[in-house]
């Protein structure tokens, strides 16, 4: 019997896309920054690169510690150019609020089916990406202030800490966090 195509599970397999995918437009903003000579925002989306791809890994490993069949899905090529690091920016914030409301539409899900775990899962991403989305927004808000002037935001990054505040414990990472 085929799964209903908005069930928790299925969702959660296409999240896993979702990730990878996002993984991959970060690297693609980020050698766009190397290329402008802008090492701040490089390092920047290299590391959350890696925080993408580590969330697609965290879905895997509960799918297989829930004996649910995992298949990994090809992504769509990332757009890798930009006007300017604003634009760059704007389009990682629509990003993760398109990440966040696919996270909403898994624990809505979970809840309507009644999968007290799949909840308790979806928890921790929920609270990432408020932190994910404000983060976002406030490096939109810094490119828009520096207008042509890109050095200003390599200096607020250079300035600023990127350290979550998410203080949950992370869901464990298939083969390891990176």
């Amino acid at each position: 019997m085929a799964r209903n195509k908005n069930s928790f599970v299925e969702l959660l397999s296409a999240q896993v896309g979702h990730e990878f995918a996002a993984s991959q437009q970060y690297i693609a903003i980020a050698v766009w920054a190397d290329a402008q000579d802008l090492p701040q925002l490089a390092s920047r989306f290299y590391s959350h690169s890696l925080g993408e791809r580590n969330h697609a890994m965290m879905m895997v490993q509960y799918m297989l510690d829930r004996e649910i069949a995992v298949t990994i899905p090809a992504v769509p090529a990332p757009e890798a150019q930009f006007r300017g690091p604003d634009d760059a920016l704007r389009a990682a914030l629509e990003q993760e609020k398109q990440v966040t409301r696919q996270i909403e539409a898994m624990f809505q899900a979970a809840r309507a089916e009644s999968d007290p775990l799949g909840e308790q899962f979806m928890l921790w991403f929920l609270r990432e990406q408020v932190e994910e989305v404000a983060n976002m927004n406030t490096l939109v808000t810094i490119a828009e202030r520096a207008a042509d002037d890109w050095f200003r935001i390599e200096e607020y990054l250079a300035r600023e800490n990127d350290s979550s505040t998410n203080t949950g414990t992370p869901p464990s990472v298939a083969g390891g966090a990176v």
